[in-house]
């Protein structure tokens, strides 16, 4: 007893680690006594009235449930949750060993309250699918072409599940296409044609779920469809959201701007959640300026601003604002995994698990059950 008391005071990110299982844990429970409005209703939309935007989740469960029930809200997306968190623990295992030296790290990312705890909060909605994904990607091997093929359908998969994943993962996708295998195996005319024929077939798909993906039968089919695949029609509540698919981007973005004097109140809050995770920046720039190769470096800096650019275009477009600014932290945690991929000149020293500003900030990441998903928590 006294020797585990020791190696907890001597090493305190490993209680860190226990309370944010024990947080994550207390977000489920409470998300359990949530309604699933949204989440509810993208499993009953599937391809009834022909191509639909936001629609291959539910097109795909109707193949093996006949009637959705709400408790599958929570089965699929707490099966979704579970496997891109044991993803990322391989993924950071492969990267860094997960040694006592690399738990401040592991705790600020996998701790953050922008990760796995927000995706907790958020159970049911589809950020995180852009997320395992990306995440697999990492894991998988690039020695080959096939490893652009197999991103670029796996991005299309995404935009059929919802179209705004072209602006919130798909970039960060295309980052570690590049990272991972252009700056590795280099450039030739067959490579960059195909990338380019797929980059071309993942905006086509974007464009055409964007703008031929709205409902076009009257709402109340739409409505008496949706019911009919619900296990419990009754609950005629559960579908206040079905005006998403009537919604042309022209609504989304009004609505989007006249909510904006009160959502971007929460811009302080947000960067001083960003500021906690400090330990992290730092680590990613010194990674960054440790590259062996000018090219690298700065190719990896462009990338950084081409996913900061998307996003910045979302939140002039949907107001979710607590979830675009939690994604576009998960982002450069990944493109930082594929950064340390790159040949570097030098180590880079871990960040430091005995400084007491890293300590105070790990308690605070850890402390934070979530960001939320339009204003903070």
């Amino acid at each position: 007893m006294m020797s585990l008391k020791l190696r907890r005071q001597e090493n305190p990110w490993r209680l860190m680690l226990a309370a944010n299982v024990a947080v994550v844990i207390g977000v489920f429970l409470y998300k359990l006594t949530r309604e699933p409005y949204v989440p509810y209703i993208h499993l009953l939309v599937d391809y009834h009235f022909g191509f639909t935007k936001r629609a291959l989740i539910g097109a795909t469960l109707s193949l093996f449930f006949p009637k959705t029930s709400v408790w599958l809200v929570f089965a699929l997306s707490g099966l979704v949750w579970l496997v891109t968190t044991g993803l990322f623990i391989k993924l950071f295992h492969r990267t860094f060993a997960l040694w006592d030296r690399d738990l401040p790290l592991f705790v600020l990312m996998a701790g953050s309250p922008f990760f796995l705890k927000n995706f907790m909060y958020t159970l049911g909605h589809f950020d995180i699918y852009g997320c395992m994904l990306a995440i697999s990607l990492l894991l998988a091997p690039a020695r080959s072409v096939a490893f652009v093929i197999v991103a670029a359908l796996g991005s299309m998969i995404l935009i059929l599940i919802h179209h705004i994943h072209l602006l919130m993962y798909v970039p960060t996708i295309t980052v570690i296409v590049v990272l991972r295998y252009y700056l590795v195996l280099g450039f030739n005319r067959w490579n960059v044609a195909i990338g380019v024929f797929a980059a071309a077939c993942v905006v086509l798909l974007f464009f055409s779920a964007q703008f031929f993906g709205t409902m076009t039968v009257p709402k109340e089919d739409f409505i008496r469809h949706l019911q009919s695949r619900m296990a419990d029609p009754a609950r005629t509540d559960l579908l206040q959201f079905s005006y998403i698919w009537y919604q042309p981007l022209s609504k989304e973005i009004l609505d989007t701007w006249q909510r904006l004097p009160s959502n971007i109140l929460g811009i302080p809050v947000f960067a001083l959640l960003i500021w906690l995770h400090s330990p992290v920046w730092k680590y990613f720039a010194s990674s960054v300026r440790a590259l062996s190769d000018e090219w690298h470096r700065r190719t990896v800096t462009a990338s950084v601003v081409l996913v900061s650019a998307g996003y910045l275009i979302m939140f002039a477009i949907v107001f979710d604002y607590s979830r675009w600014i939690s994604n576009w932290a998960v982002c450069m945690f990944l493109i930082l995994h594929a950064v340390k991929a790159l040949p570097a000149s030098k180590p880079v020293p871990p960040v430091s698990f005995k400084d007491r500003a890293n300590l105070a900030l790990g308690w605070v990441a850890t402390l934070v059950p979530r960001v939320g998903i339009v204003r903070p928590f």
